[in-house]
């Protein structure tokens, strides 16, 4: 190999062979670039511009040693970079400089790209991927016992697998960014390249001017700054210097008889060779030319990759999301190099199967002549069990005819009741996934949500699939009718219903040969604390939550239960219980009044409640208008169960002088994990909150191991977990029913995987004595002043007993590590209307009075720099009850600050800010 310099950068002519980059560039060392000769496809020496972590030293100077590495030990793996078009080597920047110790990376410029020769004719996607090795030969990347993991992006992507195939002895593992390597014929070629392609537009495009290239770095959300746009720039600043970028479109093969396709369909069946190969894609889904079809695309040839998906990020995925970089690395040091990757120690989760079993997620056939599901809305209807197992088997029949199969994923947009139920129990027996988004994250995030998803087919209502076209959800529509003797499912207007049964049961599988590690269900969640996670499920994980709910809380097969809380209102049917579902709007859950739930508990004479705590506080609210016959339906119910958000003991004292019968559970848990402990809050005694901080949820249940990571001083959770009385730390679980992982958000779900088997719930809280869990807010929203770390909840619950106080959230302002304490106050009495000329702030924002300030200031336990008062806290969409602390401190911190009310205004009005309060 040789390695010099060609010319220096003031002298040399732009389309000279081959060089460095001529100047400093943002986050560009230049002690890794360097000069190779290398042969190419037809052997003929040419100069390579690569930057290598590993380069000779003085690389950039004619007396560098030509063959000598820089000194020190074999690296314990090697990453090979190469870009698309048209970008270069610069694109992994980051990547060289976050290398971790041990690892040389090697990041090319293709051939015609970047700082690279000139051939002077175009290169067709073979003689690129013979071009790389002819490369990498030189450099002695290969055979030399070394492993090797390629990172690739764009139409580098094909060179890069093409290369890999070549080399799997070497590999170790692969990393693709935006990219594809198959173009289905009979669907469109992405636009802007079908654009650039036109015939007298490729051209002056991407050739005659720096349209093409510019346009790249314009897709950046948020935009590169203009540093970083240059620098992608610097190479092709004359039409010769563009000459390959030009080359490389023409030579994307669309169609069928283009000379390169035989190469791209050769890689792109030759994956199958690397479903041993780790693999992980990094994606941006806002990329205009390599769109979520060429990401499935990829998962369906490589199923095991690991995704991390990055929402709102676009084709230059790295640039958008510079975390990406970490990730990579930590991905990488997870496959490669597993030796040097700490904290995840910890085994397997602890399987609880001995002592509760799983319930097989299907429809309990024990007693097929009662209620299994009853609707008190609209005309009231019901279906028993036998009715409901027969539907099942019929729509799964008539599904299985519309293309669903075992493994598809299938967004249900239906509302609680009976079509939501037979569909869920059919796509389950078919072996398919349920993926369900609450309706309240608004058109916007639920669009986000369910595209993440990537569905194969969509079922709803007409209303519900209009609005999944219009946010460009991807899957077949199959549309439901609501409310008709029977389930009427229909592809369009016309067809068949998918009850349907000319389908003969031999096509379904056969319930046994179902497998249990397989994918169940994608369920998002509310997205109170930062974007809808998509949470998956495997069949045994979710019959291992429902036996849990059994045998926690007696949940037997007869009983009867009215389903006020949509997550469980589906578990009815397989625990064998009666499931009433109320007059109300299941995904409202502060829509539920007091008659509401009395007439569903009367109609099943229920023996169980499952309600949101905003559900109890309007049942509360109204409890003035029940009947006397209400009244004493009420009294009935043996046990109300309320999860999703801290429920108050003085809301639960409420709710049991309206069911005096009952026993008031507030199970602790999450999407990933419910339950996890709980009790009756009610119950617990002066001395077992003395010296605790604040709410108790209960004890852990059989099976579930909970522990906490201690905090830091600056609220930095450690890797290693404990269960030492006391000790503040992160909540973390372990189960047989926690999640499998988060859906393409590989990074989340390995930072909350630690240690390995236990998921991280990104709550704060406390173990007592009695092995009881206090749990005192969440991680995000932790408090780190001067002092060290201040939970909200022990601050919040003192202040609450304070006269005249309804509600109270504590927030930060400030830099994290000096944040000042801030508690806003929702009084009982609604603070009306501010005069004019009073100084006070308008509207719902003033500034608490002395005597209040004083009050809460002695009570709080901690430094409070301020009390301010709201006539509402802003919540979450789907249980309208967690506090979204993030908008709030914003709020005062505006306040606080003293800026104008438009600014104050924009804050209110930013997308996703919070249209639900809480009084």
């Amino acid at each position: 190999m040789t390695s010099q310099r060609v010319h220096g950068p003031a002298g040399r002519a732009p389309d000279d062979p081959a060089g460095l980059p001529p100047h400093e560039l943002p986050g560009l060392d230049r002690s890794w670039s360097r000069v190779v000769v290398a042969p190419d496809a037809e052997g003929t020496g040419r100069h390579w511009h690569v930057l290598d972590t590993h380069a000779p030293r003085g690389a950039a100077d004619q007396s560098a040693p030509e063959t000598d590495a820089r000194a020190g030990p074999e690296p314990v793996g090697t990453l090979l970079c190469v870009h698309g078009n048209p970008t270069w080597s610069y694109l992994w920047r980051r990547v060289l400089d976050q290398a971790p110790a041990g690892w040389r990376v090697v990041a090319v410029d293709q051939l015609g790209m970047g700082f690279s020769e000139r051939p002077g004719h175009p290169r067709s996607l073979a003689q690129r991927i013979h071009d790389l090795e002819g490369l990498t030969d030189t450099l002695g990347l290969t055979g030399s016992g070394t492993p090797v993991a390629v990172l690739a992006h764009d139409w580098g992507g094909p060179v890069a697998l093409g290369w890999a195939l070549r080399h799997t002895a070497d590999l170790a593992a692969v990393v693709l960014t935006n990219t594809a390597v198959h173009q289905p014929s009979d669907q469109p070629s992405p636009a802007a390249i079908r654009l650039a392609r036109s015939p007298g537009v490729l051209d002056r495009v991407c050739r005659d001017t720096p349209t093409f290239v510019r346009a790249t770095t314009a897709l950046s959300l948020p935009p590169l700054p203009r540093a970083v746009r240059r620098a992608f720039a610097a190479p092709y600043l004359t039409p010769g210097r563009r000459a390959a970028v030009a080359d490389f479109v023409r030579d994307i093969p669309f169609e069928d008889d283009h000379p390169s396709r035989p190469t791209l369909d050769a890689v792109a069946s030759g994956l199958t060779a690397l479903r041993d190969t780790p693999a992980l894609l990094v994606w941006g889904p806002r990329d205009p030319v390599f769109g979520q079809r060429y990401l499935e695309d990829l998962l369906d040839r490589l199923p095991h990759a690991d995704v991390q998906r990055y929402t709102g990020a676009s084709h230059l995925v790295l640039e958008d999301r510079p975390e990406g970089v970490e990730v990579v690395w930590r991905w990488l040091q997870q496959h490669v190099a597993p030796d040097l990757d700490a904290g995840r120690a910890g085994g397997p989760a602890r399987d609880a199967g001995s002592v509760v079993g799983r319930v097989p997620i299907a429809v309990d056939r024990s007693a097929p002549s009662d209620l299994a599901v009853v609707e008190l809305g609209g005309a009231g209807r019901s279906v028993t069990f036998g009715e409901l197992a027969e539907s099942v088997e019929a729509v799964a029949r008539g599904l299985a005819v519309r293309g669903v199969r075992p493994g598809d994923r299938v967004a249900v947009l239906v509302p609680p009741g009976i079509e939501l139920t037979t569909l869920a129990y059919a796509l389950w027996r078919l072996g398919a996934v349920v993926v369900v988004a609450d309706a309240g994250l608004g058109l916007g995030r639920l669009g986000a949500a369910l595209r993440s998803a990537a569905p194969r087919h969509v079922v709803g209502i007409g209303r519900a699939l209009a609005l999944t076209a219009l946010t460009r959800v991807p899957g077949q529509r199959l549309r439901v009718e609501l409310g008709g003797p029977q389930l009427g499912l229909l592809a369009a207007a016309g067809d068949a219903a998918v009850g349907d049964t000319t389908v003969a049961p031999r096509d379904l599988p056969a319930a046994a040969d179902l497998d249990p590690s397989a994918d169940a269900a994608v369920l998002f969640t509310s997205g109170a604390t930062g974007p809808p996670k998509g949470v998956v499920y495997t069949r045994d994980q979710l019959g291992a939550q429902v036996a849990l709910l059994r045998h926690t809380f007696g949940l037997a097969p007869g009983g009867r239960l009215v389903a006020a809380f949509a997550p469980f209102a589906l578990y009815g049917p397989a625990l064998g219980l009666t499931s009433a579902v109320p007059d109300m709007d299941v995904t409202a859950p502060h829509t539920l009044t007091a008659a509401a739930l009395a007439d569903a508990v009367a109609a099943v004479d229920a023996s169980a409640v499952f309600a949101a705590p905003a559900a109890l506080r309007n049942i509360v609210a109204t409890a003035e208008a029940l009947t006397p016959a209400q009244r004493r339906a009420l009294a009935g119910p043996r046990l109300v169960l309320s999860a999703g958000a801290p429920v108050p003991v003085r809301l639960l004292l409420q709710v049991k002088e309206l069911l005096p019968s009952a026993v008031t559970h507030t199970p602790y848990g999450m999407t990933e994990a419910l339950p996890v402990a709980t009790l009756d809050p009610t119950r617990l005694l002066p001395h077992d909150a003395a010296g605790q901080r604040g709410v108790c949820v209960g004890s852990p249940v059989h099976g579930v191991d909970v522990s906490v990571a201690p905090l830091d001083a600056g609220g930095v959770p450690s890797d290693a977990v404990v269960t030492t009385p006391g000790t503040v730390g992160e909540i973390v679980v372990r189960g047989p029913h926690v999640k499998d992982r988060y859906d393409k958000q590989w990074a989340r779900q390995d930072a909350s995987d630690r240690p390995h088997g236990w998921h991280r719930t990104g709550d704060v809280g406390h173990l007592d004595r009695d092995g009881r869990l206090w749990v005192e807010g969440r991680l995000a929203h932790l408090l780190v002043t001067a002092e060290g770390p201040v939970t909200p909840y022990a601050v919040e619950e003192r202040v609450r007993a304070v006269p005249g106080v309804a509600d109270v959230a504590l927030v930060g302002v400030g830099p994290r590590g000096t944040e000042q304490a801030v508690v806003v106050v929702v009084p009982e009495r609604r603070l009306g209307p501010v005069a004019r000329g009073t100084g006070a702030p308008l509207g719902h924002r003033r500034l608490a009075s002395e005597d209040l300030t004083r009050e809460v200031r002695s009570v709080a336990g901690v430094p409070v720099a301020a009390v301010l008062l709201r006539d509402w806290l802003p919540v979450d969409v789907r249980h309208a009850s967690k506090i979204d602390r993030t908008a709030l401190a914003r709020w005062a911190d505006t306040v606080l600050h003293g800026r104008g009310l438009l600014d104050r205004a924009r804050d209110w009005a930013a997308p996703g800010a919070p249209r639900r309060r809480s009084r």
